[in-house]
C-alpha cells in the first residue's frame, strides 16, 4: 500500500546483500515469463485515455529492456514513447538536453502533459525532468529507483563512479544535488524490499522532502531487474496512469489485489 509514514531512516545506507544480487537474474527471467504468461489477461487492465507516457530504462540499459511495457500501454490506450538515446550510461548536460528535448517532443505531440515512467536510474531522471518542466508532466512512476543521494544504497555506485565521476556534471553545476525531494507533480515509487541492485530503503519517498498529498510508496514482490515486467507492477503502473488529470489520488488496492501488496512499515 502507499506509505503514511515513512520517515528518514539514521542508519547508515548500504547496498543489498550479495545473495540478492545473485538471485538477481533467475527471478527476473521468472518475471518476464510470468509477464508474457499474463498478457492476454492484462488487456483487461484500466484503459488509458490516451495521453503522453514517457518510459525511461535503468542503469546500462536501452529501450529494449522496456519495450515489453511500453507495448502493453500502448495497448492499453497510451502513447507511449521510449527515450531513444541509447544506453543509460551517462549523466552529462547533453544528456539531459535531450531528455528534455525527448518529453517535449512527445508534450507536443500529444496534445497534453506526459506521464513519465523511469525504472532505476530512469525514476531518477524521470523526477528531475519534472522539476525542470513541471508544466509539461502529469505524474513521474519511478520502478526501484536510488532517489536517495546517498549512493551506498546501489551495488552499481562503483560503476556509475567509474563511468561518470563521484560528481557528474550536472552536480557540479549545482542540479541533482536534491533526488530526495520529489518533483511538484503527483509521485509514485514503487519499490521491492527484495531488490538486489538498490536497497529499497535508498527508494523510499519520505514525507518532510515532498507534498504528502501527492507522493506516495508502493511496495512490491519483485527483483530489481523484474520491476519492468512485473505483472504486479504493470496493475500499479496501469491503475496510477488512468486517473483522470487533476484527480490524482493515492493507490488504494480492493479485494484480492489487497495480497499483492504488502503494507508498509514505518521505518
Amino acid at each position: 500500500m502507499t506509505s503514511a509514514a515513512i520517515h528518514r531512516d539514521s542508519r547508515p545506507a548500504k547496498p543489498p546483500s550479495g545473495l540478492l544480487t545473485l538471485a538477481e537474474g533467475a527471478r527476473g527471467m521468472a518475471e518476464l515469463a510470468s509477464f508474457f504468461a499474463m498478457r492476454p489477461a492484462m488487456s483487461l487492465l484500466p484503459r488509458g485515455d490516451g495521453h503522453g507516457v514517457l518510459v525511461l530504462p535503468g542503469f546500462m540499459a536501452s529501450d529494449s529492456s522496456t519495450r515489453p511495457m511500453r507495448s502493453l500501454l500502448a495497448d492499453l490506450g497510451y502513447d507511449v514513447a521510449g527515450w531513444d538515446l541509447g544506453r543509460n550510461l551517462r549523466v552529462d548536460n547533453a544528456r539531459i538536453a535531450a531528455m528534455s528535448a525527448r518529453l517535449r517532443e512527445l508534450h507536443e505531440r500529444s496534445g497534453g502533459k506526459v506521464s513519465i515512467v523511469g525504472w532505476s536510474l530512469g525514476g531518477l531522471f524521470a523526477r528531475e525532468l519534472a522539476k525542470l518542466h513541471p508544466e509539461m508532466v502529469r505524474q513521474v512512476i519511478s520502478l526501484g529507483s536510488p532517489i536517495s543521494p546517498d549512493r551506498n544504497h546501489s551495488n552499481a555506485r562503483h560503476l556509475f563512479h567509474a563511468i561518470n565521476g563521484k560528481t557528474p556534471e550536472p552536480q557540479r553545476e549545482g542540479r541533482f544535488v536534491d533526488t530526495g525531494h520529489a518533483p511538484p507533480v503527483p509521485t509514485t515509487s514503487i519499490y521491492t524490499r527484495t531488490d538486489g541492485v538498490v536497497a529499497w530503503r535508498g527508494s523510499l519517498q519520505h514525507p518532510e522532502l515532498a507534498d504528502h498529498s501527492r507522493t506516495e510508496n508502493i511496495e512490491v514482490h519483485a527483483s530489481h531487474v523484474g520491476l519492468g515486467v512485473n505483472p504486479s507492477v504493470m496493475f500499479v503502473i496501469a491503475d496510477r496512469l488512468a486517473q483522470p488529470e487533476d484527480s490524482w489520488r493515492k493507490f488504494a488496492p480492493r479485494g484480492l489485489a489487497k495480497v499483492l501488496f504488502p503494507a508498509v512499515r514505518a521505518h
